[in-house]
């Protein structure tokens, strides 16, 4: 069984909702051109279209056919995920959104499992909808990487990582950039460059700033290859060992590298070099399967893309079936 635990869906019944009532969250279904519909949260941020292969059932189940997924661990949008909202309705879509995935992944249980998201702009609420969602069926946990563009490694986080870890939720990490940098608006440097920067930031404050080492149970999961985390990796070992902690705010009991072993990279990275550096930097069993589907950045085909590389039948096992079980206890 190929298990995919990249994968990005809304529910129809998402949207269906924002269309009945979504003032209840702040939230207005907007239509930015004939047919096709946008959230434009009170924030004034308006997100990209809804398009329908993240939100058409069919669709999905027949890309999966078509290059041999048996399953999929779904989760939300992050770019939706609304972290500068008020709490409370923070809370209220967060649980909308989940309770929908939920239903959709009970509908169809052989084909998916889900990740629940929370608002972490309040910690504890965030903590507790996990706990209602793990109960619920949920298999792990989903974060944005930055909160109003603060770092999560500089979140007063500790109650969720906490809960993250009670629950033994592994926590995906996917970066979200609803609006691009000034220098990332052409080129699709926006997908290319400062989305995966975002997942490096924060990942990089998170070892920094001691997360890892009060949570060492705390299992993180990279989205992208782990951005540039696995290339930076001597880079950051350098500048933890040569530059004073008291002035770079650095409290990380060891060096960076030696907190891989505590995440695990997708394989979205199109390239056989690169995985194959990936694979002999964090070792085969930290290396997860990934489509990012139905983004344009995403591998639609990860298992040619492993053969391709030149991983070996078994290799190829473990990291599209072995590791994600094991990871999501699937």
């Amino acid at each position: 069984m190929a298990i995919d635990v990249h994968a990005h869906f809304v529910p129809p019944s998402v949207i269906e909702t924002l269309a009945d009532r979504g003032v209840d969250f702040g939230i207005d279904l907007v239509e930015s051109e004939p047919g096709c519909h946008c959230c434009k949260f009170a924030s004034g941020i308006q997100i990209r279209p809804f398009f329908d292969t993240l939100t058409d059932v069919e669709i999905r189940l027949n890309e999966m056919e078509k290059v041999g997924l048996q399953h999929q661990v779904l989760s939300l949008w992050t770019d939706i995920f609304g972290y500068e909202m008020p709490a409370d309705k923070g809370l209220a879509w967060h649980r909308l959104m989940n309770e929908c995935l939920a239903d959709l992944c009970e509908t169809h249980s052989k084909q998916f499992s889900w990740m629940a998201s929370g608002p972490l702009q309040d910690p504890a609420a965030a903590a507790r909808e996990l706990e209602r969602s793990m109960a619920a069926g949920a298999v792990g946990a989903i974060a944005a990487t930055h909160i109003n563009h603060e770092n999560l490694g500089e979140c007063d986080l500790d109650e969720y990582w906490a809960a993250c870890v009670e629950l033994k939720a592994p926590v995906f990490l996917h970066p979200a950039q609803p609006i691009a940098p000034q220098r990332a608006k052409k080129f699709a440097l926006n997908q290319v460059v400062a989305y995966t920067n975002d997942t490096t930031l924060t990942v990089g404050s998170m070892i920094s700033n001691g997360v890892l080492d009060r949570f060492p149970n705390l299992q993180l999961v990279l989205s992208h290859g782990g951005g540039s985390v696995p290339w930076l990796i001597g880079r950051f070992d350098r500048m933890h060992n040569a530059a004073p902690h008291k002035l770079t705010g650095t409290v990380a009991e060891n060096p960076p590298s030696s907190y891989l072993s505590q995440m695990h990279y997708d394989t979205i990275l199109h390239h056989g070099p690169a995985l194959r550096y990936l694979r002999d930097l964090v070792g085969i069993d930290q290396m997860v399967l990934g489509t990012d589907l139905p983004f344009p950045p995403g591998d639609p085909d990860p298992l040619s893309t492993l053969k391709a590389a030149e991983f070996s039948t078994a290799e190829i096992e473990q990291i599209a079936e072995a590791n994600p079980r094991v990871l999501y206890d699937l």
